[in-house]
């Protein structure tokens, strides 16, 4: 029998241990190169699927789904209808309310009640529930929106009423991958081969899914003489062949001069076909260089766009495009305009505007329209070329001084700057060899940002304008920019969340999350699907809209849902080994509660690694964790589940066991229907106990 007084000293023994706190702030992202003893705590040695917010904290990613204007998959809602079941209903089946005649189509039944979802109209309690023509229930309760007795059913339920969404909305017609995607007017167009791969389509989102914008023709003219009256919307007359003139583009001389020579976009024509020879356009006179043509595309091209306003207006703004396959075009959202240069091989592959003037790239060699007026491409008129002596891969322009910014213009290797407005004054000055950019990596971000043979750069302006400066921003996940820079095929920025995004052929991806030119934090992703081209835009109500097309002729939009595109999302972090400021100090850990925000349910496991996961040290439930991101970590981790419902803050704690002098947390989890949740801080309470010996 223990005595009194024996459980009165272990009770004072019990509270003299001393038990401390250390708390991480979780920043910085992912940190491959720093030593272990001078990492922050708070970074990351390995991580999936997480990004570092500008405001501290991990953020599980948003997910991605199929587009194709039709009702988006997370948009979907769910009811619940109790019912006194007769038949032998079954998912899929559409539940009819015989008296107030409303639809739904069952997703889910437990017992005693339908899941239904795509509903239309009101049910009743107390009607008759019919799948076709007989009945199967009698229904107990009207359709409640969003019924589920628990957060965990209400994620369930709507992610399969998205996946009933998702099932109704198709790929972009054709073959082959998406060549180009693009958002103009709060519409997304994409550009795919048709079903022979013999040409590229034109298609636009729609509330009925994708509908290719048809082409129209064109026909090319010289001595062309009415300025006044050879424009947009007149009627081009040859004999009894009559069409309506869509644009007008003059490449060399003038209508006013009676020298004009170039193309008219035309509609169909109506009572024959147009030939060589005299024409007219009310009192203006041409001469047609044969009969008119349809406007086709070559397939397999890779597209660029910028929009311009070269009219001046408000609602002049027009969609300015290459390939590097087809000539470059222009397109209001109804005409579709090839623009031809006069080149032999008019193929360009890099397009922006700048000073009022329309640049192209071919290859090594850079020119532009004359100024206001990308049709015309004539050195008299005030076009150029400018010879780069590399392989042209982008644009992007400067910001500058009230005298006007610079064009930056990249090459594979080097970097240049062009200064002046126009012809009579521009000067081409190299900035730097051998600092170039891969193609399709380069975005305005604040400051430009790009990829190099040395990591993800920015190119900034300095106070004084015409000066700038470089820095790598990538050093601390350089390991990951040498294995993947090569297989870089696309980026995009995301204004809301203050990131650059850079995506890989192998489906992964880099989030660059930045405040001005100071990093927050670098962290990897891994998709389902590549990212083989994509656009990032705002639309009329500033709204900022990300989509994105892969090679299997999908398009999907960003931010959106809970998965990838119903598949589930694998997540996790490793954080660094903690040494609580003391790195010869054993500790004795006790447990860890988590910092977690966010809007819906979520769940996942934690765990924890002991002394470098040294074998030397006893470990909690040793097991070997396999990471995607890099080599295979023989760390020994003991997990623990906790869920998480949607409170938008909320501390949780899981017990921790075992002594060692330091420690790395980790999380993970996988799911198609959890919500994106942020994990901001890591409280561990821990007895230090004896000085290690050297």
């Amino acid at each position: 029998m223990v005595s009194k007084r024996a459980v009165q000293i272990a009770a004072r023994a019990l509270s003299s241990i001393q038990v401390a706190t250390d708390y991480i702030n979780l920043f910085g992202g992912l940190d491959q190169v720093t030593p272990p003893l001078k990492r922050s705590p708070g970074v990351c040695r390995s991580s999936q699927n997480f990004e570092a917010r500008i405001n501290g904290g991990y953020r599980r990613i948003a997910g991605y789904e199929v587009f194709d204007g039709r009702t988006s998959p997370s948009s979907a809602q769910y009811a619940i209808i109790t019912a006194t079941i007769t038949g032998s209903p079954a998912v899929g089946n559409t539940l009819t309310g015989a008296t107030s005649g409303a639809t739904g189509v069952i997703i889910a039944l437990p017992g005693g009640s339908f899941v239904i979802t795509k509903i239309v109209g009101t049910f009743q309690s107390g009607e008759n529930l019919n799948v076709g023509g007989p009945t199967v229930a009698v229904s107990t309760s009207t359709a409640i929106i969003s019924g589920a007795a628990t957060s965990l059913l209400h994620a369930q339920y709507n992610n399969l009423a998205a996946d009933r969404y998702r099932s109704d909305i198709g790929a972009v017609p054709g073959s082959g991958q998406i060549l180009g995607i693009w958002r103009f007017n709060n519409v997304t167009y994409a550009f795919r081969n048709n079903a022979g791969g013999t040409a590229a389509a034109l298609y636009k989102s729609s509330t009925s899914g994708w509908t290719q914008v048809a082409f129209e023709y064109q026909v090319t003219y010289t001595a062309g003489s009415g300025a006044a009256t050879i424009v947009d919307g007149g009627t081009l007359t040859q004999g009894g062949v009559t069409a309506t003139i869509r644009r007008v583009l003059v490449r060399t001389g003038s209508l006013a001069s009676g020298t004009a020579a170039g193309t008219l976009v035309i509609s169909v024509a109506a009572g024959g076909n147009f030939a060589a020879g005299a024409a007219t356009v009310g009192a203006g006179t041409l001469t047609l260089s044969g009969a008119e043509s349809a406007i086709t595309m070559l397939p397999s091209g890779r597209f660029e766009f910028t929009n311009a306003n070269f009219g001046g207006s408000a609602n002049t703004t027009r969609v300015y495009g290459c390939d590097g396959v087809n000539k470059a075009f222009e397109f209001d959202g109804t005409y579709f305009v090839p623009i031809p240069t006069g080149m032999t091989t008019d193929t360009p592959a890099y397009i922006t505007s700048h000073k009022n003037h329309l640049f192209l790239s071919f290859v090594g060699s850079v020119q532009h329209s004359g100024p206001g007026t990308p049709y015309t491409w004539s050195i008299v008129t005030g076009s150029t070329e400018i010879a780069m002596s590399d392989t042209v891969t982008g644009f992007m322009k400067q910001p500058g001084s009230e005298a006007g910014g610079a064009l930056a213009i990249f090459t594979r290797n080097r970097t240049s700057m062009l200064y002046g407005s126009s012809v009579s004054d521009w000067d081409l000055v190299p900035y730097r060899e051998e600092l170039g950019a891969y193609p399709h990596t380069i975005q305005d971000f604040a400051q430009t940002i790009f990829l190099d043979d040395r990591g993800v750069t920015f190119l900034q302006t300095s106070q004084a304008f015409g000066n700038f400066a470089h820095a790598a921003v990538t050093n601390q996940v350089l390991d990951y920019i040498n294995d993947y820079r090569t297989l870089a095929i696309a980026s995009c920025v995301s204004r809301d969340l203050s990131q650059y995004r850079l995506f890989f052929s192998n489906k992964r991806a880099l989030y660059i999350t930045a405040i001005g030119s100071k990093i927050v934090g670098i962290m990897p992703m891994l998709f389902v699907d590549i990212v083989r081209c994509v656009c990032s835009l705002e639309d009329t109500d500033g709204s900022e809209k990300i989509f994105f097309g892969s090679d299997s002729g999908w398009v999907f939009q960003m931010e959106k849902g809970t998965s990838f595109d119903g598949d589930d999302m694998e997540f996790y972090f490793e954080l660094a080994y903690n040494f609580c400021k003391s790195p010869r100090v054993n500790k004795r850990f006790r447990d860890a509660t988590f910092e977690v925000e966010g809007d819906g349910y979520a769940a996942f496991s934690f765990g924890y690694s002991l002394g470098y996961g040294s074998t030397s040290i006893p470990q909690p439930d040793n097991q070997a964790v396999t990471l995607d991101f890099s080599s295979v970590f023989w760390d020994a981790f003991t997990w623990d589940a906790f869920v998480w419902d949607g409170t938008t803050l909320a501390p949780s704690t899981v017990g921790m066991e075992g002594e060692a002098e330091n420690y790395s947390l980790a999380l993970r989890g996988t799911a198609d229907y959890y919500q994106p949740f942020s994990i901001s801080g890591v409280v561990v309470h821990y007895t230090p106990r004896r000085t290690l010996r050297p």
